[in-house]
């Protein structure tokens, strides 16, 4: 299986919009092939540590996924953060993009405040 930014995404906000801390996701051997794709980033997140599994099915969205998400969270920041990825090498580690994308956040502070930060 590949490694899917969009996925890993969308699965942080999915989780995020949860209104229980605890996120239930089943483990059944009779997943489709989405559903173990979905589920194998699931395990990256926890790989990452942006996601804790905290029991048999259970997980939780943790800090620093919630500071992950607050980087990535804007379309244009995320589509920048990826175009950026893409231009140097198609690929970096998500401590990376992550790093990628708090610099643009950064700077659209720094450019809208006039702060520097």
């Amino acid at each position: 299986m590949k490694r899917n930014d969009d996925l890993l995404r969308d699965v942080l906000f999915e989780f995020e919009g949860e209104k229980d801390w605890l996120i239930l996701l089943p483990e059944t051997g009779d997943m489709s092939e989405r559903e173990r794709i979905r589920m194998g980033h699931v395990r990256l997140l926890c790989d990452a540590c942006f996601v804790a599994q905290v029991g048999n099915g259970t997980y939780r969205l943790t800090n620093s996924g919630h500071d992950y998400l607050d980087a990535i969270r804007d379309e244009g920041i995320w589509e920048k953060t990826k175009k950026a990825v893409a231009e140097t090498g198609g690929s970096a580690g998500l401590e990376l993009v992550k790093k990628v994308a708090t610099a643009f956040v950064k700077k659209k502070i720094e450019d809208h405040t006039g702060l520097e930060l």
